[in-house]
């Protein structure tokens, strides 16, 4: 891949960890340099709108000069590369070895798309935790491309909302930060390594539903052997089967409310996937479900935290992790998952999650008392659906399509690679159902592919 190929898709993957864009030269960009010298290094793209569209800069003598002005002014000063790449000025910056570095306006770093100014309490707590080599940046020395998937690839793009034709995972990987010097990051294999658990034994996720309020009686157990945004998938279906709901008819449309907010239990699941210790080898994630509560319990203690810090600070063991999650809308920039999780808990007239810091760190939510009973996914929601659309078509479903629609009822939101995983068929399998449903009239589209969510007629 020649170095303009890397810019383009750079551009078409979008700002992330190690890549931001600038429509044109400003002196501010030290910030931007100094924030990448103090994570994993990245590239400034001078010539580039948000938007990802082209607004174009010519490298001068004196844009040139100026530059590197900037950059010998950090403390301590950060040599960078500059090259031209037909209207979009490409700067190169390396991770640093004497960090922490700091500009005229303070100490920066990258956290998922942004560039974010430190406090004192972040500062100390980020590099008295510093690793060389974090485990997943670390190659993986038994990993050829060929244990790679295509496909995994494709349907991160799609979740990720970036169309390239032409999948060439060294160029994918290489430009995503994951494979480096033609070798492929441990990082690499969670997200798109045909069998990641070949290679890294303990990347799995454990999902078990109790019977009662102890670990006793198990009636639902799932061992998730695959990779990370299968797992995510997997552990969010798995509460929609478990939790209870409730459904409220507002004009023409239906809500389905959850016992506990969904956006709190994702916010958890993700940041537990994106926080978890990998090293920590004879361990699995869990989620777990009793009648009183649901527990997400994480390998390795929360990084760099105490209990009372939480919500106040963010800190990241897996800024890899973090950005993949975040191109894939999974998590907020801003890495506020805590408190967004309180928020949502509050909003519900739920109590705030707990947190359990031993070995592992544990989230816990509470179940709130059920008056009346409720309806619980697997059971008797879908079994009715099922039952009226059987009696209605007289038979004329396809098993597929009866399972998209069953789905879709838990969530109307759900994603076409969603689905694909949840079938385990094909993203143009799940197509070609959905375009049968909708010509039977029974499901439509409202609002854009990106934002917008099913309806069942």
């Amino acid at each position: 891949m020649t170095d303009t190929d890397r810019v383009k898709i750079l551009i078409k993957e979008g700002e992330g960890l190690t890549v931001e864009f600038k429509e044109h030269f400003t002196p501010r960009i030290d910030e931007d340099i100094v924030a990448f010298a103090n994570t994993k290094g990245g590239v400034i793209l001078l010539g580039v709108r948000d938007d990802r569209t082209i607004s174009g800069e010519k490298l001068t003598n004196d844009i040139k000069a100026r530059i590197n002005s900037v950059a010998r002014n950090c403390n301590p000063p950060v040599q960078v590369k500059i090259k031209q790449f037909q209207n979009v000025i490409a700067i190169e910056v390396p991770q640093g070895e004497e960090k922490p570095y700091n500009c005229s306006s303070g100490y920066f770093r990258r956290l998922d798309g942004t560039t974010q100014k430190m406090t004192n309490h972040e500062l100390r707590t980020m590099f008295q935790e510093h690793e060389a080599t974090p485990f997943e940046e670390k190659v993986n020395k038994d990993v050829t491309w060929d244990d790679i998937s295509k496909e995994k690839i494709q349907d991160f793009l799609k979740e990720a909302d970036v169309s390239i034709r032409k999948i060439v995972p060294r160029d994918i990987l290489t430009s995503l930060s994951i494979a480096q010097d033609d070798r492929i990051t441990n990082a690499g294999v969670l997200f798109f390594a045909k069998n990641p658990r070949k290679f890294i034994l303990q990347s799995q996720m454990t999902l078990i539903a109790f019977k009662g309020r102890d670990r006793v009686h198990i009636y639902d157990r799932q061992d998730v052997q695959d990779d990370l945004l299968i797992q995510f998938n997997a552990a969010v279906f798995f509460l929609m089967k478990h939790l209870n709901r409730r459904s409220e008819i507002k004009g023409v449309n239906r809500k389905d409310i959850y016992e506990i907010p969904f956006e709190a239990l994702r916010e958890a699941i993700a940041n537990a996937i994106i926080h978890r210790d990998y090293s920590m080898r004879g361990t699995s994630l869990m989620v777990e479900v009793y009648d009183d509560r649901v527990e997400i319990v994480n390998p390795g203690v929360f990084p760099g935290a105490k209990k009372s810090d939480f919500s106040k600070i963010s800190v990241r063991r897996n800024e890899r992790i973090a950005d993949m999650f975040f191109r894939m809308d999974k998590v907020e920039r801003a890495g506020t998952g805590i408190r967004r999780m309180k928020e949502a808990m509050a909003l519900a007239g739920l109590h705030a999650p707990g947190i359990r810091q031993t070995g592992f760190y544990t989230i816990i939510f509470k179940r709130p008392v059920v008056e009346g009973g409720g309806e619980k996914y697997g059971e008797s929601t879908e079994i009715k659906l099922g039952e009226k659309l059987g009696e209605k078509l007289g038979g004329k479903l396809g098993g597929n399509e009866m399972k998209i629609l069953e789905i879709i009822n838990q969530n109307r939101f759900v994603t076409i690679p969603e689905l694909s995983k949840s079938l385990k068929i094909s993203t143009t399998a799940v197509e070609n159902n959905l375009a049968k449903l909708k010509a039977k009239r029974i499901l439509k589209r409202i609002g854009p592919d990106k934002g917008g969510h099913w309806e069942i007629v």
